[in-house]
Formats: C-alpha cells, structure tokens, sequence
C-alpha cells in the first residue's frame, strides 16, 4: 500500500505535461497491443465479423425506406443532369452548324468581293 506522501508525491508529478503524456502513451500503447492480440485471434475476428454484420443488417432493416428515398433520389438528380447535359451539347452542336453555314453562304450585295466578319457570339 501507499502512504499518503507517496501518493502526494506521485499527484505533484503527474501535474507536469511530460509525465501526463507519458502516462496517455503508456495506456494506448496497452490498448494497441491488446487491440491487436484479440483481433488476431481467428475466433475472436469471427465474432467481431457477426457482431458488425447484424449492427450493419439491423441499421439495413430500419432505415430501408430513407435508404431508398436517398437512392431513388440521387438516380433522379443523375437522369436530370444527363438530361440538361444533352441539351447543352445539342445547342453546342446547332451553333457550330449555324456558324459553318453562315461562313459557306457566298455575299452577294453592292460591295462586291468583300469579305463579311463572322457574327459575333452571343
């Protein structure tokens, strides 16, 4: 047993940083190497492994609604996005027509040979 000035003694020194973080690496270091022991036991990753795989199943089960509302929502947003990014390269693709054909179309008009600018996007 300790007497009351071993345990004063002791309590002064865990007040000093040095001491308390040793102490906090000691414990997690302990925590590790026992972590690691059991985890490397067959039966014992065999019993992690139901045990998260039924908390994984019930989380399943409880909120297979929301799970579907969120799933059925986001291939919602995925067609709309589709959507929108056809229509934006089919007005790409009819600009670029509009354009190659304003530039083929031969002048005719009282200036003669002269060149018109392209029009300007926009």
């Amino acid at each position: 047993m300790m007497n009351g000035s071993t345990m004063e003694a002791l309590g002064h020194v865990m007040n000093r940083p040095a001491a308390h973080a040793a102490a906090i690496g000691g414990a997690a270091a302990h925590g590790v190497v026992a972590a690691r022991t059991l985890l490397l036991n067959p039966l014992t990753l065999l019993a992690v492994g139901a045990a998260g795989g039924m908390v994984a199943g019930f989380l399943l089960y409880r909120y297979r609604k929301e799970i579907a509302l969120s799933v059925s929502r986001a291939c919602g947003m995925g067609k709309d996005f589709v959507l929108q990014q056809k229509e934006s390269l089919a007005d790409l693709i009819e600009e670029t027509r509009e354009r190659e054909a304003d530039a083929a179309v031969p002048t005719t008009g009282k200036s003669g040979d002269a060149e018109v600018p392209p029009k300007a996007a926009g």
